[in-house]
Parts: structure tokens; C-alpha cells; sequence
């Protein structure tokens, strides 16, 4: 005498397994389906709140870091000669030069040959001190326009500072502009 009667999804099963199709489904599943859209290499969506995109036919995340992956990515072939590049020689020559040490070489020999080598070393350490002026302006602009009225001591109280002459701050800045001007060569 059995405890329990068979179901319908168990005879179901029985006969399919008899039957020998294995994967054949007893019961019809209710509920709610998601609605499929179907994307190509290079569509652009959002879901969930996140951009996504496919690339190379894997679906990506788009972040706002992405640009800067970009640039500190180093290839697998140098993008000048088209050989494969190598990991711990040409990494920082293609952070600089964005080509592989065996270019940045013939490209320096090739200077040095038709003796242009020493305005291009010239060039570099200008744009190089052209870099360190502009950021010492926005730098300094920054600190000149915080407002420093007032400090909170460590005890909790506010002290009030009186700030010095903003026109002997910014000539001292351009006076410090001036000289950096003449480590140029």
C-alpha cells in the first residue's frame, strides 16, 4: 500500500525517462519573464542604472575611467612597427612616447645623426618647465582665492586671521615665474 499518491509532474517523468527523453520538462513554469533585447558590436544601452556596451563581442561596462584606461593600456604590438611589445622594457617608453623601445631608439639615432638631437633634448626640457610654470599659476591662484578668514584650533575655538597684501603675494609669484623662465635653455 503506498503512503502517497503519485503526482502528475511524477508519472510525467516516468514516461519520459521510459520514452528516453531525458530533458523534457514535467511542469509549465508561471511567472514573470524579462523582455530580451538583443544588442550588436557597438550599441550603446543603459540597465540598472550602469552604460554597457559590446566590444570585441564581450559586453563591457562604460565608466568615466575608461579614457584613462585607454592611455595607460599599453598594446600588444607597437602601434609604429607592428612587432609585439614587451612588457617590462617597453612599458615606459610607451607611457612616454606611446611606441616601443626599439622605435624610441631608431627615432633618437636618426635625430642625432642629422644633429637634431640637441634641439630636441631642448624642446623636452622647455615643455617639461613650460609644464611646472602652468601648474605653479593654478596652484598658487588656488591658494591665493581660498578663504582663509578664520582657523579651529585644535581646542575648538576659531581664531580670526588677517590675511597679508594679495598684490606682494602675486609678485612674488611672477618674480618665481621669472625665474623658472630663466632655467629654460
Amino acid at each position: 500500500m503506498l503512503n502517497k499518491e503519485f503526482q502528475k509532474k511524477d508519472v510525467q517523468r516516468l514516461r519520459n525517462i521510459v520514452q528516453g527523453k531525458y530533458g523534457d520538462k514535467t511542469v509549465v513554469g508561471v511567472g514573470y519573464t524579462k523582455k530580451y533585447e538583443h544588442h550588436v558590436e557597438g550599441d550603446i544601452w543603459e540597465e540598472n542604472g550602469r552604460t554597457w556596451t559590446i566590444k570585441n563581442g564581450i559586453k563591457q561596462n562604460i565608466t568615466k575611467l575608461d579614457k584613462a584606461k585607454e592611455l595607460y593600456t599599453m598594446p600588444i604590438l607597437c602601434p609604429n612597427c607592428q612587432k609585439p611589445m614587451r612588457s617590462h622594457i617597453d612599458k615606459p617608453f610607451f607611457n612616454i612616447h606611446k611606441q616601443c623601445m626599439n622605435c624610441v631608439v631608431e627615432f633618437e639615432t636618426k635625430l642625432k645623426a642629422e644633429g637634431k638631437w640637441e634641439e630636441y633634448q631642448k624642446q623636452i626640457h622647455n615643455s617639461e618647465i613650460d609644464n611646472i610654470i602652468n601648474e605653479f599659476r593654478v596652484w598658487s591662484q588656488e591658494e591665493i582665492n581660498e578663504s582663509n578668514e578664520s582657523f579651529v584650533t585644535e581646542a575648538g575655538t576659531v581664531e580670526k586671521w588677517q590675511g597679508g597684501n594679495k598684490k606682494v603675494v602675486e609678485q612674488n609669484i611672477e618674480d618665481s615665474i621669472k625665474f623658472l623662465e630663466t632655467l629654460k635653455r
